[in-house]
């Protein structure tokens, strides 16, 4: 018989994670819980999940910075939890590696179909097919899908991997308009809900390294009530 999915759930709040962790055990999965992240790294090298579910609030090491160490030793899912009502955490934390993020207060079926679309996800990075390129002659922009490197006019571009996650889906499909919830679904397997900012704010940043700032723009362009595509 297949094993439970397992889940590191990284909070401090003891209340908040007992509810969670009874819920998703609830739900079949198999839940460990730490309240810091020393501890949350420490279980990452000792007994990789399936899964981590990290609060960005933390005693002694905030969760975008557990995040970001926690990615050179933990290739699988990081979802992560915040109480800031603030865009620039929710892209921060997408940039510092997270895969999804959700804002507090917790809402448990909300957690669930979040984790469910991750695991629904076969590998990280699907976005990125690992052997193929793109090259833009228009806007002399390569992007290389195996390196995960982009030169603009043979510049180096240095991206995160979730700003190059976007402009490689981007590319991939160029000169196709790709909707908000075409690209929300196929960079983290939601549908836009109208709200979320974190595609918008990724391509302000992906502009901006990309000296496109100031339209009318050349590379990403902006298809008003429809979506984005990049310039072919």
């Amino acid at each position: 018989m297949e094993s439970a999915q397992s889940i590191l759930l990284v909070e401090d709040d003891e209340r908040l994670a007992e509810l969670v962790s009874s819920f998703l055990k609830g739900q079949g999965f198999r839940v460990r819980t730490v309240t810091n992240g020393p501890d949350a790294l420490a279980a990452l090298r000792s007994e990789p999940p399936d899964c981590v579910v990290l609060d960005i609030l933390l005693p002694g090491m905030d969760g975008i910075e557990v995040c970001r160490q926690a990615r050179a030793i933990y290739p699988g899912w990081i979802l992560m939890l915040t109480a800031l009502d603030e865009d620039i955490h929710e892209v921060v934390a997408l940039d510092t590696g997270a895969d999804d993020y959700l804002t507090k207060p917790v809402r448990p079926h909300v957690l669930l179909s979040r984790l469910r679309a991750l695991f629904r996800r076969a590998t990280r990075g699907a976005a990125a097919p690992s052997h193929d390129s793109r090259w833009l002659p228009s806007v002399k922009l390569r992007i290389d899908g195996l390196l995960r490197t982009v030169s603009l006019a043979d510049t180096p571009v240095h991206l995160t991997d979730a700003e190059f996650d976007l402009l490689w889906l981007l590319a991939r499909n160029a000169p196709e308009v790709l909707s908000r919830d075409a690209l929300l679904s196929a960079l983290r397997g939601i549908e836009h809900d109208g709200l979320d900012r974190s595609i918008d704010m990724r391509i302000s940043k992906l502009r901006r390294k990309l000296g496109d700032e100031q339209p009318p723009h050349r590379i990403i362009k902006t298809v008003r009530g429809r979506g984005y595509f990049c310039a072919p």
